[in-house]
């Protein structure tokens, strides 16, 4: 089974010494190496009349020669190690350029236009070498202050984007030489005409569909175990018994987060030994994640302002000690009405009954990021709020579009799809276990299972306060009871413990007063006024822990990917007081920092 691997190509009219000239210089920046690499596959012949030059290279590894030369196809990548089977594609065909994507987003895909050349990359840490300084995208970074990550087509650097999950993007060549541009999107999550109404059909139709999806998963294991990561939640518990029934040989990782926060250690355990297989306990405590904390945000590729993905990479980190491939549960909440979306469901319903109220469905839909939308004011400096000219409704206009679907629950279900699921949760993932060698394999990323998901009725996905009910239904005998019918929670990560605790110097390092006045886009206040309380109602509690981590996380990207310099260090900030004179600050205003 071969490694992880990047590519990077060109496709375009310009002088072939040039480009090739570019493309090796990146080459030997992106491995270090001081001698000219060798281009490991050129695209096919292309139409002269146009002096259509291009030229595609791997990175890290070879890929499987199924991948490329097939259909037009010149360079691939899949997120699971698969051989017949593309996350992420360019095609070159009859003076088209054509770059795609699966609809579950699960491997980024970059491109930037230099001239009458189209530069694409699998990764955007690539791209920037050909940049003479590369500059923050403004809207970019605002959209990151949203939603804890950067919404496609956009990436947090202008003149650099990003294909969107389930779209392709195509160029073609002009009479006048010169370059045309559209985007298609090929795939669209929607409704089915008929639905199951028998719960007890829907169940055993759902349990054979889980075993086939985790069944297209098994091609090409290693010899020697495999991982999971286990949650002790319902979907990372479905996919560990599911491989179990398979006879794969399992070892699963878990996060064990210390005495701060509330353990998801007791139910990880409790699978593991109905499951009979082995569980690591990964530490990931805070001197662990201060450890961690660059090097996550340089494998990450792009910033992820969410509290999990350091101790991601911790997982991967240890999985990739013992093993090549990794299974997670990663799409199971999107598929099957996770948590999230009762507040939604209570927001529909009101905005029927209340058409005229002052709060819209998409600004509800906003809020479920728990970020800095609405608050813009507050949060940055002139020059960043001068620049915005977007609001971030339209980011989630698309996924939102009530056409494609009938209930109020499976619109919901289409938009944690494109935009929780295929912008956060799964490139992060790949991007974390690339960065260990680790191939990822995410059994509920399946076409024929999430396309049979649009088939059942709204009822059985919510029971009451009963979430993914169906999915329950269908596990129950596979899965210790107190596992399956608890009640959902999130991630714990304890993130505003950690920071006005443990981190309380990363905090103050990463957001020092002096540098984000010099850096010009955060307000310099920012992070004082948050942990004093003084922010927002709204945005207290854990939500200081989420906003503080999220202000960081972008620090840290900037300075580790893009390079930027660091000056205007401040002597006097308030991170030198002591974290405990902020606890006792809180207690005053009566503040649960939970």
């Amino acid at each position: 089974m071969s490694n992880p691997y990047q590519f990077i190509g060109y496709w375009g009219i310009d002088s072939p010494d040039q480009l090739e000239a570019a493309l090796t210089n990146i080459l030997v920046a992106a491995t270090g190496l001081k001698t000219l690499i060798q281009v490991k596959k050129s695209i096919n012949k292309l139409s002269e009349n146009y002096a259509l030059n291009g030229r595609v290279a791997y990175i890290g590894s070879n890929p499987p020669p199924s991948l490329a030369n097939k259909d037009g196809i010149i360079a691939a990548l899949s997120a699971s190690g698969f051989y017949d089977s593309a996350d992420a594609w360019v095609k070159v065909e009859n003076n088209h350029l054509t770059l795609g994507r699966e609809p579950f987003g699960r491997v980024p895909l970059y491109w930037t236009k230099q001239g009458k050349v189209i530069w694409f990359a699998s990764k955007l840490q690539l791209l920037l070498p050909l940049l003479k300084t590369p500059e923050v995208n403004s809207h970019g970074l605002y959209g990151y202050s949203c939603f804890s990550y950067v919404p496609t087509p956009l990436t947090p650097v202008a003149n650099i984007f990003s294909v969107a999950a389930g779209t392709v993007e195509t160029w073609q060549v002009t009479s006048e030489h010169d370059l045309t541009h559209t985007t298609h999107r090929y795939y669209q999550w929607q409704s089915a005409s008929v639905l199951i109404q028998d719960e007890d059909e829907a169940v055993s139709q759902l349990q054979i569909r889980l075993k086939n999806a985790v069944h297209r998963q098994l091609e090409n294991l290693p010899r020697e175990p495999v991982g999971v990561f286990l949650s002790g939640g319902l979907d990372s518990s479905t996919i560990a018994a599911l491989l179990v029934q398979a006879g794969v040989k399992v070892k699963a990782y878990t996060l064990d987060f210390g005495l701060a926060g509330v353990s998801e250690v007791p139910y990880a355990e409790q699978v593991a030994d109905y499951l009979h297989i082995p569980l690591v306990k990964v530490d990931a405590t805070p001197r662990r994640i201060k450890q961690a904390i660059q090097a996550t945000a340089t494998a990450l590729d792009l910033p992820f302002g969410d509290g999990v993905t350091v101790p991601l990479y911790l997982l991967c980190q240890a999985a990739s000690q013992e093993t090549r491939v990794i299974f997670n549960g990663e799409g199971g909440d999107q598929l099957f009405a996770g948590w999230t979306n009762k507040p939604l469901i209570a927001a529909g319903v009101y905005n029927q009954e209340h058409p005229g109220g002052n709060t819209g469905f998409t600004q509800q839909y906003l809020r479920t990021f728990h970020r800095l939308w609405g608050y813009e004011e507050r949060v940055f400096q002139n020059q960043i709020k001068q620049a915005l000219s977007i609001q971030p409704e339209q980011w989630l206009a698309e996924a939102l579009e009530p056409k494609f679907t009938t209930t109020l629950l499976d619109r919901l279900r289409r938009a944690t799809l494109m935009l929780k699921g295929a912008q956060n949760i799964h490139p992060r993932a790949t991007n974390l276990a690339f960065s260990h060698g680790l191939w990822v394999r995410s059994p509920f990323c399946d076409i024929p299972l999430s396309e049979w998901t649009f088939q059942v009725p709204g009822e059985f996905y919510l029971r009451g306060a009963c979430e993914k009910y169906i999915l329950k239904r269908a596990v129950e005998s596979w899965l210790p009871p107190e596992v399956v019918w608890r009640e959902k929670r999130g991630m714990g990560v304890p993130l505003t413990a950690w920071c006005l605790n443990e981190l309380w110097s990363e905090v103050g390092y990463w957001l020092n007063s002096g540098i984000l006045a010099a850096e010009g886009r955060w307000q310099p206040q920012l992070p004082l006024q948050l942990i004093k309380g003084e922010f927002s109602a709204y945005l207290r509690g854990r939500r200081v822990g989420e906003i503080l981590w999220l202000l960081i996380m972008w620090q840290v990207w900037r300075r580790r990917v893009l390079n930027e310099t660091v000056s205007e260090y401040s002597g006097l900030h308030p991170f030198w007081l002591p974290s405990r004179f902020w606890r006792w600050y809180w207690k005053l205003r009566a503040v649960d920092v939970v």
